[in-house]
């Protein structure tokens, strides 16, 4: 994040995201889209395009996360979770003006750590969210989240 608070939050187009195998399997191809490249100086600012490529694959069993409603909802564990450990690997590209740069598809990476799965904060447990994968993530009462 840059000083002046700029980041690229961009909204993705909801095609650009597929979830797969039973939640276990998420990809994200993202072209072209439109960012500034921020120098810290308004006056300086180029305009920019970014694409990615990031998929994530669960791996084992689901583990169970958080505490739901048996805390209070300013309590770090009032959310639900079903979460998978993962492994993650990705491109990246961008153009700014004359310069572009992209990450390197080789060597491949070692992933170090990465989660995938579906949540639900304490604010929307009551009224229960209209996803699907998160329905499976509502134990009646989950027990105190176990360490990874």
């Amino acid at each position: 994040m840059q000083p002046s608070g700029l980041t690229w939050t961009v909204p993705i187009p909801d095609e650009s995201i597929v979830v797969s195998g039973g939640g276990k399997r998420l990809d994200v191809d993202v072209r072209d889209v439109a960012v500034i490249d921020s120098t810290g100086t308004p006056a300086a600012d180029v305009p920019a395009t970014v694409s990615f490529q990031m998929s994530w694959r669960g791996r084992g069993r689901s583990r169970h996360r958080g505490r739901g409603v048996a805390v209070g909802p300013g309590d770090p564990q009032a959310f639900v979770g079903r979460l998978f450990s993962a492994k993650a690997q990705g491109t990246f590209s961008g153009v700014s003006g004359a310069f572009t740069f992209s990450s390197s598809p080789t060597p491949r990476v070692r992933t170090i750590f990465a989660v995938l799965g579906s949540e639900q904060t304490g604010t929307l447990i009551p009224g229960s969210a209209g996803c699907e994968a998160c329905t499976h993530a509502q134990p009646s009462m989950p027990g105190p989240a176990e360490p990874w």
